[in-house]
């Protein structure tokens, strides 16, 4: 396992450090569709991404979910150890948005590592305050742009991530990403569909005029 990349803070470890992580580490698999985490019932520790995808979002009184950010093959969810940060203090959850494998740093270990070593404890915050920066940029989109601008929005940028133009995703995953409700995501998507900027088949879209997508945003 390659601790260096995966975790920034690794060469600033003492060596007794680094051999507590390395005995501490867990590898757990995660089925898609899968609840990682809630903050509010648990505090598992760091997860380092090392398949697959997950989405963090928050979940309204009525069961609306909004969408925060999602978390990639290579990067770290420092929200999953949030009970270690006293800046964050409300209900995250995170999902298995694919068949996802993760490296584990469990709280324990965190805990007595940040307070012995402030280069772990100032990458954490650092890396939440990142986040938090994306947490912004999704509440700018839901409160200030049309339903229809986010959902160009979101299928420009996932051609863009990805490098494909057929996109293997359901309406309701869409809405869910981009916190609106699925029948407005599938108005929405038929609109783009009678402008020939995108073709609608069984769980796929397919970008036929990435000009015409443009115009939407």
């Amino acid at each position: 396992m390659d601790y260096a990349r995966l975790f920034p803070f690794w060469a600033q470890l003492s060596l007794e450090e680094k051999d507590a992580l390395h005995r501490s580490a867990q590898t757990v698999r995660h089925k898609k569709g899968a609840l990682m985490h809630r903050s509010a019932e648990n505090c598992k520790g760091l997860m380092a991404i090392l398949t697959g995808q997950m989405r963090t979002y928050i979940l309204s009184d009525e069961g609306r979910e909004v969408t925060l950010f999602r978390v990639h093959a290579g990067d770290v969810c420092v929200l999953s150890a949030s009970c270690l940060l006293d800046a964050v203090a409300f209900d995250v959850l995170i999902e298995a948005t694919e068949d996802t494998d993760v490296l584990m740093l469990p709280s324990p270990y965190l805990s007595e590592i940040m307070e012995n070593n402030p280069y772990v404890e100032l990458y954490l915050y650092k890396t939440a305050a990142e986040k938090f920066t994306d947490v912004v940029w999704t509440m700018q989109q839901i409160l200030f742009r049309k339903v229809d601008q986010r959902v160009a929005q979101f299928i420009w940028d996932e051609t863009a991530r990805t490098g494909a133009l057929a996109l293997r995703i359901t309406h309701d995953e869409i809405a869910r990403y981009i916190g609106s409700a699925r029948e407005v995501v599938s108005k929405v998507l038929k609109y783009l569909a009678e402008h020939q900027a995108v073709e609608l088949r069984r769980g796929v879209i397919h970008v036929l005029d990435k000009e015409k997508l443009k115009i939407f945003l």
